[in-house]
C-alpha cells in the first residue's frame, strides 16, 4: 500500500481532480455547503486533489464531469427524500436535503455514462441506487430480518466509527478482486438501506441479515463502487480502506491520462 504514498508524479503535472458532493445545512441562521474532512482526506489518499462542489444547476453537471477524473459522493446525516423513489416519509423528524437530491441524483447517470471513476459512501451508495431506480427501507430495523444497523449519536466518533459487523464479499466481484479475502468487518451508523436494487446494479457484499452492503455498476466501463459503511473512516489506518483507496487511485489516473491524451489531440 506505500504505493499510494510513492506513485510518482512528473514534476507540473497534476494529480487528478476528484468531485466530492457536499450537504446543505443552516449554520447557526446561514445557510451553509459542507463535508467532513475525512472525505478529503481519503481523496487525498487516493492520490486525487478534492473539489468540494456546493450543489450544481442542471446546466453545470455535463461541464463539472468534463473537468474532473472522478466522483465521490459522500455519507451524511441526511436522506435521500422517498418521493425520489415514489414513497411518502414515513419519520418527519428526520432530516433531508432536497437540495443535494437535484443535482447529486442527476450527475448519477452522467457520471457513469461518461465513463468517469465513481466511488459512493453510505447516503451517496443510496443516492445511487435511487438514481438508477431502486428503492430503500426508510428504517431498517424495522423490517422484519434485519438488525439495528444504526450507531447512537452519544457516542464518541471513535464508538460510533468502531467496527461493527462482519460483510461477505460475493464470489467473483469486483470487491473481492480488490481486497483479496472473502469477509470483511465493517462500521455501521445507517438507518436507511437498499430495499430494491436497480436495474444494472450488482450485489458485492452482504451483512449477516441479508442487508445489501456493497454494489456496483455491471457494466461500466470505469470502477464504480457504492459502499454502506464508511471506508473514509480512519482510511489511512485501515488496511481495507486503504486497498479500495488504491483501486480508486489506479482509476483516477487512467482517467486523467485518458482525458488529457484526448485534450492533447484536439
Amino acid at each position: 500500500m506505500d504505493a499510494l504514498r510513492s506513485r510518482p508524479v512528473a514534476d507540473g503535472v497534476p494529480r487528478p481532480l476528484v468531485l466530492i458532493s457536499t450537504c446543505h445545512r443552516e449554520v447557526g441562521d446561514v445557510a451553509a455547503h459542507v463535508s467532513y474532512r475525512r472525505y478529503t482526506d481519503f481523496v487525498r489518499l487516493a492520490g486525487g486533489i478534492p473539489l468540494l462542489v456546493p450543489g450544481a444547476l442542471p446546466e453545470e453537471l455535463d461541464l463539472l464531469l468534463a473537468t474532473v477524473d472522478g466522483v465521490l459522493l459522500t455519507g451524511s446525516a441526511s436522506n435521500v427524500h422517498p418521493s425520489c423513489y415514489g414513497e411518502s416519509v414515513l419519520d418527519p423528524s428526520l432530516p433531508q436535503d432536497r437540495e443535494r437530491d437535484a443535482w447529486t441524483l442527476p450527475l448519477v447517470p452522467r457520471a457513469i455514462a461518461a465513463g468517469m471513476p465513481l466511488f459512493a459512501i453510505c447516503r451517496g451508495a443510496q443516492e445511487v441506487n435511487v438514481a438508477l431506480g431502486g428503492s430503500l427501507h426508510q428504517a431498517v430495523h424495522e423490517v422484519d430480518g434485519f438488525f439495528d444497523h444504526r450507531s447512537e449519536f452519544a457516542r464518541t466518533p471513535q464508538e460510533r466509527y468502531a467496527p461493527r459487523h462482519t460483510v461477505t464479499l460475493e464470489r467473483d466481484g469486483s470487491l473481492q478482486r480488490w481486497l483479496g479475502c472473502d469477509e470483511i468487518t465493517v462500521n455501521s451508523v445507517h438507518g436507511q438501506g437498499v430495499q430494491a436494487l436497480a436495474d444494472g446494479l450488482r450485489v458485492e457484499a452482504r451483512a449477516p441479515d441479508g442487508l445489501i452492503e456493497a454494489f456496483s455498476f455491471a457494466g461500466g466501463t470505469a470502477f464504480n463502487l457504492a459502499v454502506q459503511w464508511h471506508p473514509e473512516w480512519r482510511c489511512e489506518q485501515d488496511p481495507v480502506s486503504r486497498r479500495l483507496a488504491l483501486a480508486f487511485a489506479e482509476a483516477l489516473s487512467e482517467h486523467w491520462f485518458r482525458r488529457n491524451r484526448s485534450m492533447a489531440l484536439i
